[in-house]
């Protein structure tokens, strides 16, 4: 049996119902606390997402994001408040999880990811979630965590639909399925439930992944639709012409 983390009595309190979960248990619990999760994108994907892995218990959580607070962001990001407008995504969100849960130690970086800096962001985290909005940003994401085998989440949403896929090492990319990006759509929607049910998903991935329970969507692409409530799995092949896996 691995080492069990010691919880003290107010965190057995406050995951007293994963603690009692079938197929959870104090060993899950204890892996999710040694655990840690980057979420690069402190917007409508990446409120839900952290939300929840911070109250899940996860042992320590980075937010990633250069962008302020707007009155235009409330709708769909729900980590942030109106007193909050102006300021960084990044603070904004950690403060809002260290009153969720101050067990969990929360790392805020107020910048853009970049390619000059985005090997030593994910360094030091066990899994990533890719909560961007830009085609560009969701491919470098891509590229580098697959080179680095780095345990990732993609999660993609437009107007009223979403898709997930989870990528682990020598799984199917983002790559494999998308050979070059669309372009970048206008900005209409999306409908905020819709980045809810999206980043909440990922957000479960992450907990999986880090617990050891349950399924992941590795070679497996996971789309909806919000407005008719379709949901579908569309298998995803190794592309032999991939340039991550040659």
């Amino acid at each position: 049996m691995e080492h069990l983390y010691n919880f003290s009595a107010s965190e057995r309190m406050r995951y007293s119902r994963q603690l009692t979960l079938p197929g959870f248990g104090e060993e899950a619990q204890s892996r999710l606390a040694s655990g840690s999760v980057l979420v690069i994108g402190a917007g409508g994907l990446g409120s839900p997402a952290a939300l929840y892995l911070a109250a899940a218990g996860v042992g320590r959580l980075g937010l990633v994001d250069g962008d302020k607070v707007d009155l235009s962001n409330l709708q769909r990001q729900i980590i942030h408040s109106t007193s909050r407008i102006g300021m960084p995504k990044a603070e904004s969100a950690a403060g809002m999880l260290a009153d969720l849960n101050p067990e969990v130690e929360v790392i805020a970086e107020s910048k853009f990811v970049t390619p000059e800096n985005i090997i030593p962001l994910i360094d030091g985290y066990d899994f990533v979630i890719d909560a961007t909005d830009s085609f560009e940003a969701k491919r470098m994401i891509n590229d580098t965590c697959v080179q680095a085998g780095k345990p990732f989440n993609h999660g993609a949403i437009w107007r009223y639909c979403g898709q997930t896929m989870t990528v682990l090492p020598h799984t199917p990319c983002y790559s494999c399925l998308f050979d070059t990006d669309p372009q970048e759509a206008a900005a209409r929607g999306p409908l905020g439930v819709t980045a809810g049910i999206l980043g909440t998903i990922q957000a479960a991935e992450a907990i999986k992944y880090l617990a050891g329970t349950g399924e992941l969507l590795t070679g497996t692409l996971l789309r909806f639709d919000t407005l008719t409530m379709d949901f579908s799995k569309i298998t995803v092949p190794m592309n032999p012409s991939c340039h991550n896996h040659h």
